[in-house]
């Protein structure tokens, strides 16, 4: 029995000792080939501004011509949709992060809101000829006079004052027998606006004058000329429109989505763009209970005292409101400029590394804008990293590394259609929208770009289609002659350009021209030799307050989203 003890404990014993020497090897030829591979892997090179190049071997990027760059463990130890960047690229693509702070840390509760100076109508009075005639005289001649109350406006000649006139001298010798036919005929001269002085003036001297004087009943500028001399006028008919401008309007344009913030009697400071350095304290007076739906705006009155004449109506101004929507459950907020839209979604790139550039899209819900500002109702906590600046490049670089991103909510291919798997695989040449015998065909195709912009400016539908249809057909000729792998880029791109010339109104078009816009910065980072300067400029109210860019020859901003609403609203984002 010992024996049998004995043998059985061997046989344990040997066969831990060969299961051990076994695995043991095994272990170890694949720490090698781990190894090993980490060696090939270091030999792929990349470039810092285009990392979806990957070649074996050194030389410059196919896109822009930058030195290539060892990826070394770039891409390894990320998350299934996170996404590297090098350092290199973060600088020269100017990528700014911040760390998200809590509720007023930001000190963005103001909302800043575009207006003009405006004349007061509740201080308009209307200078109108109490009966029919021709006017003989106008003393006033110009819009922008100041009259005084009790001035001589105009003379006229009026058949049925002259008859009146000789009804008062004919009654007023029979006052003393017929008193209420006297009476009934100085009330008559007194409903004509005639005072007693002239009454008694016409009855004394028994003559009848032909010309009989207007006098201004208010005091103030005259804003309007409603008649000239020799005009026939009729009783109540308007001559002149005199406004008191010591009190003037300043009406400003809040957006749907920033009315929640506003109530009659807040505060607000105005400042107008003649007096930057003077600050004006105002209470809103009135918010208009109608949507403009052509603007999707409300206007939000303050009523100014302007007893130095300071202000003068047209003028431009701003007004800072400080919010008072505290409704939201949200505990942080966020610039405006790390929001990416697209539907109904927002999105932003969270820094999921604090030592390194890694990134990954998130789903957030905001808020009321308020201002410059986005207060988050859920979807980020307070002490994370988004990125606030560049947030396009970074989005643009998950799209060519097949990880999620605004146009693709699922991962796994890339914007140009390539899976993940080939992206990360070393290639010779690596993937370009544009060819060298394209270049001229992109420059084409631009110029139709900005042709149908400026169509987008003037608010002209029918030109919008005419250079849609032109644009398509550059974008055809184009796409013939690119390669492959950027078929799918274009295929997009012709559908959008479809779509703006089914579109049927000018919002839809506007709405189409979003997108388009960014393809068409995708496509003119690309051309070599632009015709001129190109500048990449962006309106944060366009694209209901989710902000667009589009491109120009021009620095001037003429604003294709809302053309004359707001033509100069927007910045300079980028010269190209």
């Amino acid at each position: 029995m010992k024996k049998t003890i004995i043998y059985i404990s061997a046989a344990i014993l040997v066969g831990f000792a060969a299961g051990y020497l076994i695995f043991s090897d095994r272990s170890g030829d694949h720490t090698m080939q781990e190894h090993d591979h980490a060696k090939e892997q270091a030999e792929v090179w990349t470039c810092s501004m285009h990392p979806q190049i990957r070649q074996p071997e050194p030389g410059q990027c196919p896109i822009c011509g930058m030195d290539l760059i060892p990826s070394g463990t770039e891409g390894s130890g990320v998350g299934i949709n996170e996404i590297k960047m090098t350092k290199n690229a973060m600088a020269l693509a100017d990528i700014q992060t911040m760390v998200v702070r809590g509720e007023g840390e930001n000190g963005a509760s103001e909302i800043v809101l575009s207006g003009k100076i405006k004349m007061n109508e509740e201080a308009t009075a209307i200078q109108a000829s109490y009966f029919d005639g021709r006017i003989e005289k106008l003393y006033i001649d110009f819009t922008g006079q100041q009259v005084r109350k009790g001035q001589l406006l105009a003379t006229l000649y009026s058949p049925n004052l002259v008859a009146a006139q000789q009804e008062l001298i004919t009654a007023s010798s029979l006052k003393e027998t017929q008193p209420a036919l006297y009476s009934a005929v100085r009330n008559k001269l007194k409903l004509w606006k005639l005072n007693e002085q002239q009454i008694n003036a016409i009855e004394t001297s028994g003559a009848v004058k032909e010309d009989f004087p207007i006098y201004a009943t208010v005091s103030g500028t005259v804003s309007e000329k409603l008649a000239s001399e020799g005009d026939y006028v009729k009783q109540g008919q308007p001559i002149l429109k005199v406004s008191n401008l010591a009190t003037v309007w300043a009406d400003f344009d809040a957006y749907e989505s920033q009315v929640a913030n506003f109530r009659t009697g807040q505060e607000i400071r105005v400042v107008s763009a003649a007096y930057p350095s003077k600050e004006i304290p105002a209470t809103i007076s009135f918010i208009d209970p109608v949507l403009d739906a052509k603007t999707r705006t409300v206007t939000v009155r303050a009523l100014l005292n302007n007893s130095d004449g300071t202000l003068k109506p047209g003028m431009f101004v701003k007004g800072k409101v400080k919010g008072t929507t505290t409704e939201w459950e949200g505990k942080v907020e966020i610039p405006a400029t790390a929001v990416l839209w697209t539907g109904e979604r927002s999105l932003v790139y969270i820094k999921t590394d604090p030592f390194e550039p890694v990134f990954e899209m998130r789903e957030v819900v905001l808020g009321n804008r308020m201002g410059a500002i986005y207060p988050v109702v859920s979807g980020l906590e307070k002490g994370e990293e988004i990125v606030v600046n560049g947030t396009f490049t970074v989005d643009a670089a998950a799209q060519l590394q097949g990880k999620r991103s605004m146009m693709n909510t699922t991962g796994g291919k890339s914007a140009a259609g390539h899976d993940h798997g080939a992206m990360n695989r070393p290639v010779s040449g690596g993937f370009r929208l544009l060819t060298e015998e394209s270049q001229s065909e992109a420059n084409r195709l631009l110029t139709s770009y900005m042709e149908l912009k400026d169509a987008l400016v003037n608010s002209d539908q029918a030109k919008v289609r005419e250079y849609s249809e032109k644009a398509l057909k550059d974008l055809i000729t184009l796409k013939n002659k690119s390669g492959k792998e950027s078929q799918p880029f274009y295929e997009s791109l012709q559908k959008n350009l479809d779509g703006m010339i089914k579109s049927p109104d000018l919002k839809t078009q506007r709405d189409t021209f979003v997108i388009l816009s960014e393809q068409m910065i995708t496509v003119a980072l690309e051309i070599k030799e632009k015709a001129q300067d190109l500048f990449v400029q962006y309106c944060p109210m366009a694209n209901q307050d989710r902000g667009a860019q589009w491109l120009s020859w021009e620095r001037e901003i003429r604003n294709p989203y809302y053309g004359d609403a707001m033509l100069t609203c927007g910045e300079v984002r980028r010269k190209l």
